[in-house]
């Protein structure tokens, strides 16, 4: 990663998510995560509700990345990579 990167960490929750995933989908969400999300994660949607301080990202139809920034550290959290209309 170049300095102006911010680094990717993925909690416990999210690589259970990740391991739903089809194949397809886990490449999608690598590209999304190394071309926009660590160049950029303020381009994210804001969360609000229980989720305020958290953005997240269009993975496909239903399924989102949901993530926390830490601005100071440069580092992304990643916390969920799932629907977000239920199961």
């Amino acid at each position: 990663m170049s300095s102006g990167e911010y680094a990717i960490r993925i909690t416990r929750r999210a690589e259970k998510d990740i391991a739903k995933l089809t194949p397809k989908l886990k490449a999608k969400l690598y590209d999304i995560l190394t071309e926009v999300i660590a160049k950029n994660p303020f381009q994210g949607k804001k969360l609000l509700g229980d989720l305020t301080g958290s953005y997240s990202h269009r993975l496909s139809y239903k399924d989102r990345i949901v993530y926390s920034i830490d601005p100071k550290g440069k580092i992304v959290y990643i916390e969920r990579a799932a629907t977000h209309y239920g199961e």
